[in-house]
Protein backbone atom coordinates (compact mmCIF):
# COMPACT_ATOMS: atom_id res chain seq x y z
CA UNK A 1 0.00 0.00 0.00
CA UNK A 2 2.74 2.03 1.06
CA UNK A 3 5.12 1.80 -1.94
CA UNK A 4 1.46 2.48 -4.49
CA UNK A 5 0.34 5.44 -2.35
CA UNK A 6 4.34 7.04 -3.17
CA UNK A 7 4.30 5.72 -6.91
CA UNK A 8 0.84 7.53 -7.07
CA UNK A 9 1.86 10.25 -5.46
CA UNK A 10 5.56 10.13 -7.63
CA UNK A 11 3.28 10.64 -10.45
CA UNK A 12 0.49 13.41 -9.80
CA UNK A 13 4.00 15.61 -8.63
CA UNK A 14 5.92 15.26 -12.19
CA UNK A 15 2.95 15.67 -14.32
CA UNK A 16 0.82 17.73 -12.47
CA UNK A 17 4.32 19.92 -12.83
CA UNK A 18 4.40 19.40 -16.54
CA UNK A 19 0.19 20.40 -16.32
CA UNK A 20 1.34 23.34 -14.68
CA UNK A 21 4.26 25.09 -16.68
CA UNK A 22 2.67 24.17 -19.78
CA UNK A 23 -0.54 25.98 -18.26
CA UNK A 24 0.97 28.90 -17.55
CA UNK A 25 2.96 28.98 -20.76
CA UNK A 26 0.57 28.80 -22.92
CA UNK A 27 -1.62 31.35 -20.95
CA UNK A 28 1.32 33.73 -21.34
CA UNK A 29 0.79 33.52 -25.09
CA UNK A 30 -2.97 35.11 -24.87
CA UNK A 31 -3.53 37.19 -22.32
CA UNK A 32 -1.84 36.35 -18.39
CA UNK A 33 0.79 39.00 -18.90
CA UNK A 34 3.70 38.93 -15.73
CA UNK A 35 4.71 42.42 -16.17
CA UNK A 36 3.57 43.69 -13.05
CA UNK A 37 5.55 41.10 -10.73
CA UNK A 38 8.57 41.71 -13.75
CA UNK A 39 8.85 45.43 -13.61
CA UNK A 40 9.76 45.53 -9.88
CA UNK A 41 12.73 42.46 -10.25
CA UNK A 42 16.38 44.19 -10.54
CA UNK A 43 16.79 40.44 -12.05
CA UNK A 44 14.74 41.08 -14.65
CA UNK A 45 12.91 44.60 -15.26
CA UNK A 46 16.15 44.97 -17.65
CA UNK A 47 14.23 42.77 -20.35
CA UNK A 48 11.83 45.52 -20.90
CA UNK A 49 14.19 47.78 -21.74
CA UNK A 50 15.90 45.29 -24.43
CA UNK A 51 12.42 43.80 -25.79
CA UNK A 52 8.48 44.26 -26.07
CA UNK A 53 6.65 42.65 -22.72
CA UNK A 54 4.85 40.38 -25.16
CA UNK A 55 8.52 39.33 -26.39
CA UNK A 56 9.32 38.69 -22.70
CA UNK A 57 5.88 36.95 -21.82
CA UNK A 58 6.40 34.94 -24.78
CA UNK A 59 9.63 33.76 -24.11
CA UNK A 60 9.50 32.94 -20.40
CA UNK A 61 5.98 31.28 -21.92
CA UNK A 62 8.31 29.11 -24.31
CA UNK A 63 10.48 27.88 -21.53
CA UNK A 64 7.90 27.26 -19.27
CA UNK A 65 6.37 24.92 -21.89
CA UNK A 66 9.73 24.00 -23.26
CA UNK A 67 10.75 22.61 -19.44
CA UNK A 68 7.12 20.93 -19.31
CA UNK A 69 7.93 18.69 -22.26
CA UNK A 70 11.23 17.85 -21.53
CA UNK A 71 10.23 17.20 -17.73
CA UNK A 72 7.52 14.38 -19.14
CA UNK A 73 10.42 12.88 -21.14
CA UNK A 74 11.49 11.23 -17.94
CA UNK A 75 10.11 7.67 -19.04
CA UNK A 76 11.57 7.65 -21.98
CA UNK A 77 14.34 10.28 -21.98
CA UNK A 78 15.86 10.60 -18.24
CA UNK A 79 18.41 13.29 -18.92
CA UNK A 80 15.97 15.51 -21.16
CA UNK A 81 13.87 15.48 -18.55
CA UNK A 82 16.74 16.31 -16.00
CA UNK A 83 17.31 19.32 -18.16
CA UNK A 84 13.74 20.15 -18.39
CA UNK A 85 13.31 20.18 -14.22
CA UNK A 86 16.91 22.01 -13.65
CA UNK A 87 15.05 24.85 -16.28
CA UNK A 88 11.80 24.80 -13.77
CA UNK A 89 14.03 24.92 -11.08
CA UNK A 90 15.63 28.07 -12.60
CA UNK A 91 12.21 29.55 -13.57
CA UNK A 92 10.97 29.12 -10.45
CA UNK A 93 13.84 31.09 -8.58
CA UNK A 94 13.07 33.79 -10.24
CA UNK A 95 9.33 33.65 -9.71
CA UNK A 96 10.14 33.22 -5.93
CA UNK A 97 12.36 36.22 -5.82
CA UNK A 98 9.41 38.31 -6.74
CA UNK A 99 8.53 37.42 -3.39
CA UNK A 100 10.72 39.99 -2.16
CA UNK A 101 10.55 42.78 -5.02
CA UNK A 102 6.97 43.17 -5.74
CA UNK A 103 5.03 45.77 -3.56
CA UNK A 104 1.49 44.48 -2.29
CA UNK A 105 2.81 41.13 -1.57
CA UNK A 106 2.86 41.54 2.10
CA UNK A 107 -1.19 43.05 2.99
CA UNK A 108 -0.15 43.79 7.02
CA UNK A 109 1.27 42.18 9.99
CA UNK A 110 -0.35 40.04 12.96
CA UNK A 111 1.59 39.38 15.75
CA UNK A 112 4.66 40.24 14.16
CA UNK A 113 4.28 37.77 11.07
CA UNK A 114 3.54 39.07 7.61
CA UNK A 115 0.21 38.29 6.16
CA UNK A 116 0.14 37.54 2.25
CA UNK A 117 -2.13 39.16 -0.25
CA UNK A 118 -4.30 36.71 -1.95
CA UNK A 119 -2.38 38.15 -5.86
CA UNK A 120 0.38 38.62 -5.59
CA UNK A 121 1.88 36.97 -2.37
CA UNK A 122 -0.19 33.59 -1.97
CA UNK A 123 -0.03 33.79 -5.87
CA UNK A 124 3.86 33.57 -5.69
CA UNK A 125 4.13 30.84 -2.65
CA UNK A 126 2.68 28.33 -4.22
CA UNK A 127 6.11 28.08 -6.49
CA UNK A 128 7.82 27.32 -2.99
CA UNK A 129 6.12 23.84 -3.56
CA UNK A 130 6.62 23.53 -6.95
CA UNK A 131 10.42 24.51 -6.60
CA UNK A 132 10.23 21.38 -4.36
CA UNK A 133 8.91 19.16 -7.20
CA UNK A 134 11.12 20.35 -9.66
CA UNK A 135 14.31 19.81 -7.42
CA UNK A 136 12.88 15.97 -6.70
CA UNK A 137 12.26 15.31 -10.26
CA UNK A 138 15.93 16.82 -11.21
CA UNK A 139 17.23 14.46 -8.56
CA UNK A 140 14.79 11.39 -9.74
CA UNK A 141 16.12 11.83 -13.67
CA UNK A 142 19.39 12.48 -12.93
CA UNK A 143 19.39 9.03 -11.02
CA UNK A 144 17.14 7.39 -13.65
CA UNK A 145 20.16 8.75 -16.07
CA UNK A 146 23.08 7.11 -13.35
CA UNK A 147 21.15 3.82 -13.74
CA UNK A 148 21.17 3.66 -17.65
CA UNK A 149 24.34 3.97 -17.63
CA UNK A 150 25.27 1.16 -14.74
CA UNK A 151 26.42 3.26 -12.11
CA UNK A 152 24.48 2.92 -8.64
CA UNK A 153 24.93 5.15 -5.70
CA UNK A 154 25.64 3.50 -2.62
CA UNK A 155 24.39 5.03 0.62
CA UNK A 156 27.36 3.61 2.21
CA UNK A 157 30.35 4.96 0.09
CA UNK A 158 31.72 8.36 0.83
CA UNK A 159 29.07 11.09 -0.55
CA UNK A 160 27.43 8.97 -2.42
CA UNK A 161 29.60 8.48 -5.32
CA UNK A 162 28.42 6.36 -8.31
CA UNK A 163 30.31 2.74 -8.22
CA UNK A 164 29.91 0.20 -10.91
CA UNK A 165 27.90 -2.58 -10.86
CA UNK A 166 29.86 -5.46 -12.25
CA UNK A 167 28.10 -8.55 -13.13
CA UNK A 168 28.69 -12.02 -11.87
CA UNK A 169 31.82 -13.96 -13.09
CA UNK A 170 33.55 -10.57 -13.94
CA UNK A 171 36.19 -8.21 -12.39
Amino acid sequence: MAQRLTRCGQLISRYGLVVVLAWIGFGKYVKMEARVLIEHSPLMSWMYDVVSATTVARGLGTMEIVAALLIALRPVWPRASAAGSALAVVLFLGTLSFLFTTPGVVVTHSAGLPVLSAKPGQFLLKDLVLIGVALWTLGDSLAAVNITRGEERHPSTSAGLPIRRRSVGHP
